[in-house]
């Protein structure tokens, strides 16, 4: 089945005076006696294939027929408020009028298979990590969706290593890049790692710089532009240099493919700037944003190239052009108050950062970039913020190292001690969670609770060779062997 089965290659319907014909020969039982499958009249609106089937959806703020081509589910309306084809008919009754319907017609629970998906991508999406192990499996499975499967891995990369199971998933993306068989799935692998590059990673998208599919090693391509050339130069032998030029080239041609659109542009603009291309970047974004004049991210983004190359005018006056647009934009607007805060104009960067608060109040770096610009004026409300940026984001050390230091310089060490120790218990440390622990503790005398502080450190993995031989070296001072 493609699109060419039901369309003409312009868009057209082939079939509106027979829409069982595209269900034809595979579902020949089903369409001889439609009324008996559908439960409807055979010649009512719910006895035709894409009554139930490809209902008019809105999506993309389009209306349109669902192409996922599922059967009714009115359980996902009941859990996730989705449309669902039964109800979008019988507006007068609810979802569970219809699930107890389809639950008495047709005996296999046909949606469980749609409810666990659902609940996979909505906990997800959510942040919830509880159900990692879940999707591991899910990704792993032979019968798994596709398009569900490439969701779950674009969702998952965004988990940090703090959360349960988080450290397990680069392993999980590395293993669908490499092992995988839909290139849809392999190309959402590979632009899942565009952060914190690991060894394993960059072996995996560099061996998919040979992969059979353009998307796929376009997108592998795109994923190594923040390593630096000279890296490359010394970690690539002359075939696989070769084969990340063509993969490169080939992602540029992709983006110029239709020059009349502001996506591909932008994407351009935000490969250039991960390649530290800082004047092609900015050409990219701007033209993007000349094609679509009411889109923000391109001057949200050129803002950033600009600030990148010293030119705080036009950063700051890129950042304005967007909020003329959209005042009450929360990337704008939190972009623009630490644009604000590098160049000491405290009153007008607290300001912006309230506005982006007011639009995304649980954004943790907007919390915690207003409770460090406070600090000086407002202590009391400053801590409030940062407290608040832990709770949203509490796998981040420096939000905690933050709230400590600011909690033991108003006096409140005992605050300060227990908000270090909580970071430490839920792994979201680095070198100055633990430096800022410890001398906390030899400063109140506690030697034997500082020696172990240092030891902890001295033994995170996660820390840098030098970091943990010099906290090996604190606590040996203080509780020698």
């Amino acid at each position: 089945l493609d699109c060419i089965h039901c369309h003409t290659s312009s868009g057209r319907y082939r079939h509106k005076d027979d829409p069982h014909r595209p269900c034809l020969p595979c579902h020949k039982e089903m369409v001889a006696n439609v009324a008996a499958h559908s439960h409807h009249p055979a010649d009512s609106p719910g006895s035709r294939c894409i009554g139930c089937h490809m209902p008019m959806t809105e999506f993309a703020r389009m209306r349109r027929s669902d192409h996922s081509m599922l059967p009714p589910t009115p359980a996902t309306t009941m859990a996730f408020k989705s449309p669902n084809a039964c109800n979008i008919c019988h507006k007068d009754k609810d979802a569970a009028w219809a699930d107890k319907f389809v639950r008495q017609w047709y005996k296999d629970d046909y949606q469980a298979p749609v409810l666990h998906r659902a609940g996979l991508i909505d906990t997800a999406r959510k942040g919830d990590w509880s159900r990692l192990p879940e999707i591991f499996a899910y990704l792993k499975s032979t019968d798994g969706d596709e398009i569900f499967t490439a969701s779950l891995v674009k969702l998952i990369a965004v988990c940090p290593d703090t959360a349960p199971h988080g450290e397990e998933v680069r392993a999980a993306l590395i293993d669908r890049l490499e092992n995988d068989g839909s290139p849809l799935v392999r190309a959402a692998a590979a632009g899942a790692m565009v952060e914190d590059i690991d060894r394993p990673s960059f072996d995996a998208l560099v061996g998919a710089l040979g992969d059979d599919y353009r998307l796929v090693r376009i997108r592998a391509a795109a994923a190594l532009a923040p390593v630096p050339p000279k890296m490359l130069d010394g970690m690539l032998d002359e075939e696989t240099r070769d084969a990340l030029h063509r993969a490169t080239k080939e992602f540029e041609a992709a983006m110029r493919v239709r020059p009349d659109d502001s996506a591909s542009h932008y994407n351009l603009g935000n490969f250039y700037m991960a390649r530290r291309q800082l004047p092609r970047a900015i050409e990219a974004f701007e033209r993007s944003h000349r094609l679509d004049p009411r889109s923000l991210p391109p001057l949200v983004n050129a803002s950033l190239a600009y600030s990148s190359l010293g030119d705080d005018k036009k950063a700051e006056a890129a950042l304005r052009r967007a909020l003329e647009i959209d005042p009450d934009n929360a990337a704008a607007n939190f972009n623009l108050g630490l644009l604000l805060g590098e160049l000491k104009r405290m009153d007008e960067a607290e300001t912006a950062l309230r506005r982006s608060l007011k639009t995304e109040p649980n954004s943790a770096p907007a919390a915690f970039n207003l409770g460090v610009i406070l600090a000086q004026s407002k202590p009391d409300e400053s801590l409030a913020w940062c407290k608040k940026a832990v709770e949203l984001a509490p796998g981040n050390p420096k939000y905690a190292y933050t709230l400590a230091f600011y909690r033991q310089r108003g006096g409140d060490v005992k605050g300060a001690v227990q908000t270090l120790v909580e970071a430490v218990a839920r792994g979201a440390t680095d070198a100055s969670v633990y430096e800022l622990l410890g001398s906390l503790y030899e400063k109140h005398h506690a030697v034997a609770k500082a020696a172990e502080a240092y030891r902890r450190g001295a033994a995170d993995t996660r820390l840098a060779p030098e970091a943990r031989r010099r906290f090996d070296g604190l606590a040996r001072r203080l509780a020698p062997e």
